[in-house]
C-alpha cells in the first residue's frame, strides 16, 4: 500500500504563492526585459527596480518554478515564457495575467463569502455592473479586451484549423472584443468575410487592431447589444468565452438568437473552458465556473452535454464537442438545411 502524504494538500493550499510570484513577474516586466538577452543579478535588479533583500530569492523562485533558467549566474527566459510573456511578441498572452493580478487576485480572497451568498465579489459588490464598469473607462476596457485576445488566440487558431470553413463565406464573432478571433480565422481562410459584434465602446479598439493586421477590407465591426436586438446575419456565428457569463435563461436566449440569425445550413460555434461530462477532470473549467461566481450575477461554466442539449432545444442538429487548446473546447451545432 502506498504511503499517504500531504504533498497534494500543501501544493494546492499554498498554490497562491507561486501564482502571485508569476503575476508580479508579469507586472514587473521580467520576461519582456529578459527577451532582449540574458542578464546577471545586479543588472536585472537595477532594471526591474528590485530591493536587494528580495531580488535573488524572487528570480531564483522563478527558476525553481521553471519560468526562468539560470546558467553561470545569468538569468534567461524559459522557452514558454519567452514566447508567451514577452510584450514585444504578437504571441503575448500576459493580458489575462495582468487582469488576474490587478483584479481577480484580490477578489478571489472573498470566495468564501461568494459561496455563502451567491453574490459577485468584484466591482459589482459596490453596486457597479462589472461590464459597465470596465466598458466605461477606455484604458481599463483596452486592458480587458487585450486580456480576452490573449486567451482567445490559441483557441482561434484551433477553430481555424479544425472546422470546415470551405462551405461558408461569412462569419460573425459575437462578443468580438479586440478582434483576435476574426483576424486569426480570416487570415487562415482568405475567402471569408467577417463581422465583429460588440458594444459600441469596443469599436475604436477593434478597428485599430484589425487595421494593424491589414484586414480592414474583410473584417467589419457591427455594434449592438446581443440581448436588446438581433445577432448579425452570417453563415457561421462564433461565441467565445461569452456563454459562461450568463445564467441559464440568458444562455438559452443567446443560442435562440444565434439560431434565428443563421441561414439554413448555417453553424454556431461556442467555445469556453468546457467541463468534462463527468465533472471530474477539467479543474480549470470548474475553477472558471467559480470565477464566474466572483465576476457575474448568474454566470457559470458547463459541460459539453449541457451545451449540446441547450443547442438542440434551440433547434440545432448534429451537435458535437471538439477539444481546442488547453482547457478550451468548442461545441458546434448546425441549423437544418
Amino acid at each position: 500500500m502506498g504511503t499517504t502524504t500531504p504533498n497534494n494538500i500543501m501544493q494546492v493550499g499554498m498554490g497562491f504563492w507561486a501564482s502571485k510570484a508569476l503575476l508580479s513577474a508579469v507586472e514587473l516586466g521580467v520576461f519582456t526585459e529578459l527577451a532582449t538577452g540574458p542578464a546577471e543579478l545586479p543588472d536585472l535588479q537595477a532594471r526591474l527596480k528590485l530591493h536587494p533583500r528580495s531580488a535573488r530569492d524572487f528570480l531564483d523562485t522563478l527558476v525553481a518554478l521553471k519560468l526562468l533558467e539560470r546558467e553561470d549566474g545569468r538569468y534567461r527566459n524559459a522557452p514558454d515564457t519567452d514566447l508567451f510573456l514577452d510584450k514585444a511578441k504578437p504571441s503575448y498572452i500576459g493580458g489575462i495575467l495582468e487582469m488576474a493580478n490587478a483584479r481577480l487576485y484580490g477578489f478571489w480572497g472573498s470566495l468564501t463569502e461568494a459561496l455563502h451568498t451567491g453574490e459577485p465579489q468584484n466591482e459589482a459588490k459596490h453596486s457597479e455592473d462589472f461590464f459597465a464598469a470596465i466598458y466605461a473607462e477606455p484604458a481599463r476596457l483596452r486592458g480587458f479586451l487585450e486580456a480576452m485576445s490573449g486567451i482567445s488566440a490559441g483557441a482561434a487558431q484551433a477553430i481555424a484549423a479544425r472546422f470546415d470553413w470551405s462551405k461558408y463565406t461569412t462569419f460573425a464573432d459575437v462578443g468580438a472584443a479586440q478582434g483576435m478571433v476574426p483576424v486569426v480565422i480570416a487570415r487562415a481562410h482568405p475567402h471569408l468575410k467577417a463581422i465583429g459584434f460588440d458594444l459600441p465602446a469596443v469599436q475604436p479598439i477593434f478597428d485599430d487592431f484589425v487595421a494593424r493586421q491589414g484586414l480592414t477590407d474583410r473584417i467589419t465591426f457591427q455594434s449592438g447589444n446581443f440581448f436588446d436586438g438581433p445577432m448579425p446575419n452570417a453563415d457561421v456565428i462564433v461565441m467565445g468565452h461569452i456563454l459562461h457569463d450568463w445564467d441559464l435563461a440568458e444562455k438559452r436566449k443567446l443560442l435562440e438568437k444565434a439560431f434565428a440569425a443563421l441561414p439554413k445550413g448555417g453553424a454556431v460555434i461556442v467555445y469556453d473552458a468546457v467541463i468534462d461530462d463527468e465533472r471530474r477532470l477539467n479543474a480549470f473549467g470548474l475553477l472558471m465556473s467559480l470565477n464566474m461566481l466572483i465576476e457575474t450575477r448568474g454566470g457559470f461554466d458547463y459541460t459539453g452535454a449541457d451545451c449540446q442539449a441547450w443547442m438542440r432545444d434551440a433547434g440545432f442538429v448534429s451537435t458535437r464537442v471538439e477539444p481546442l487548446l488547453g482547457p478550451d473546447s468548442m461545441v458546434i451545432g448546425f441549423k437544418p438545411g
